[in-house]
């Protein structure tokens, strides 16, 4: 049997390996996605202060803070009386959705610039030393640019409303602990260009644009790549509409029938159980009712299509009903559509952030609210990357005594280990030597759900990159080491 490792998966945000093993006729039998480092944020947590944790659990990512910070406060609502997400202040309500959207808009624009786009620019098989940022900054430069511009902007809001750009402290349980001046409203609103909403929502669909363009130039790539049905799950609004910062929980399955009917997301723990393996630290959630092998579904912008009905703001909807139709109103499988949808969101981040900065709310109102102190609180968002689940129990000290986290990453784990699989045997099966090209396009499957393999785990230190394959008797026929 032959071993090949990927360590670390570039282009991420965290640390993960992945392993090919084959046969002595180098055909793929098994590849699998590892998290190989100890998550403990769960424990860390316990014995700390319930008001700590939306501060706190922000260490467990750079890229993604706003994301645990507010799916903490939801949690910590529900502690301090304030409810699920629709009992705060509408000052406090919309300051956090200004906050959540800046940080789609940003993540999001990171990503798809500074991630994704060496790959689809230069091909997957290029030179390394070529495809990435610097590379996409030398060959193009408006590109790069308007890409490090959108990010600073959602990034901008972000400190706007927290405080700072990251590990902010604007979410308080049962609230918010600032509003906006009006002079920062008219900075984001009508500053000097690109730095104002006009620009973004232009370079939105710009965007956009460029990646329809690409797609019906590559449509093997960008249709057939690692694609698969499967069930998809997010937060929708209750009538069904997109909504990145609260809702109840839907899932439907490849053919687009409800598994999960709008169910409120107090009770996940009903419906979504956790599998551990003995080959990762990061768990596999599955749908209790379908079991382990059935039940596992996709979270993330390509999910959040497929189970939304529509999109509430008009430039995104336009795009929404495009995607819907290129799939004939049916639930889409296919991975590298991840991109396009995340760009439909990016579209749809800045016409709602244009929409709150024109709310009198943001200036103005009260900013907390309590009510009957409860035990359980459970916080649920669309971060960037999918479904972001806090649960919390607090006991009469006020202290954290159990915290469950089930984070976006965790979510996709069985899908991103499908497309791996899938990946692996494309383009591996017959193969005797690496090359670059081929490693790079296992990670390309990975890249697509925009990993944070941080969250999905707690890594420390640096991890080297050796490649190795092994023949049948134990003889080394190729290695690549990078320190």
């Amino acid at each position: 049997m032959k071993k090949i490792t990927i360590e670390p998966v570039t282009r991420v945000e965290g640390h993960g390996k992945v392993t090919i093993h084959m046969n002595a006729l180098n055909e793929v039998v098994q590849s699998r996605l590892h998290i190989v480092e100890f998550r403990g944020f769960e424990r860390f947590v316990q014995g700390r202060p319930f008001w700590e944790a939306p501060v706190l659990v922000q260490r467990l990512c750079g890229i993604c803070p706003v994301s645990h910070h507010l799916a903490a406060a939801k949690a910590m609502d529900v502690i301090v009386g304030a409810g699920t997400g629709e009992g705060l202040t509408p000052t406090a309500e919309k300051m956090r959705r200004l906050m959540h959207y800046g940080q789609m808009f940003q993540s999001h624009s990171l990503h798809f610039f500074h991630l994704a786009s060496p790959d689809l620019l230069f091909g997957i098989e290029a030179d390394p030393n070529i495809r990435n940022i610097i590379g996409v900054a030398m060959e193009h430069r408006d590109l790069a640019i308007q890409g490090i511009n959108m990010r600073k902007y959602g990034q901008e809001i972000i400190q706007a409303t927290a405080g700072k750009k990251v590990h902010g402290t604007g979410a308080i349980p049962g609230g918010i602990n600032k509003r906006l001046t009006p002079e920062t409203v008219e900075h984001f609103m009508n500053g000097p260009e690109p730095q104002n909403i006009s620009k973004m929502i232009e370079w939105s669909l710009g965007a956009l644009n460029f990646f329809k363009d690409y797609h019906k130039k590559n449509r093997d790539l960008i249709d057939n790549f690692a694609s698969y049905p499967s069930s998809s799950m997010s937060l929708v609004r209750k009538d069904g509409a997109l909504d990145l910062y609260h809702g109840v929980l839907r899932a439907v399955d490849e053919n687009g029938e409800k598994i999960l009917h709008d169910i409120d997301y107090q009770e996940y723990a009903e419906y979504i159980g956790e599998e551990v393996k003995s080959w990762s630290y990061m768990k596999f959630p599955f749908l209790k009712h379908m079991g382990k092998e059935k039940g596992w579904y996709r979270v993330g912008p390509l999910a959040r299509m497929n189970t939304a009905d529509f999109i509430p703001t008009p430039l995104a909807q336009k795009e929404f009903e495009e995607f819907k139709a290129y799939t004939n109103g049916k639930p889409n499988g296919m991975t590298m559509h991840n991109h396009w949808a995340r760009l439909i969101e990016i579209l749809h981040s800045a016409e709602v952030m244009k929409e709150l900065l024109e709310s009198p709310e943001i200036t103005e109102g009260e900013l907390v609210v309590k009510g009957d102190r409860q035990e359980t609180g459970i916080g649920m968002i669309e971060a960037p990357r999918g479904t972001l689940i806090h649960h919390y129990d607090v006991n009469e000290q006020d202290q954290i005594t159990m915290a469950n986290l089930i984070v976006s990453t965790t979510h996709n784990n069985k899908p991103m280990n499908k497309a791996v699989d899938m990946i692996a045997r494309e383009y591996m099966t017959g193969r005797a030597v690496i090359s670059e090209g081929m490693t790079n396009a296992v990670e390309v499957g990975i890249r697509a759900y925009d990993p944070c393999l941080s969250c999905a785990t707690h890594a420390m230190g640096q991890m080297p990159l050796d490649i190795q394959i092994i023949g049948p008797d134990g003889d080394i026929l190729d290695r690549k080491v990078r320190d």
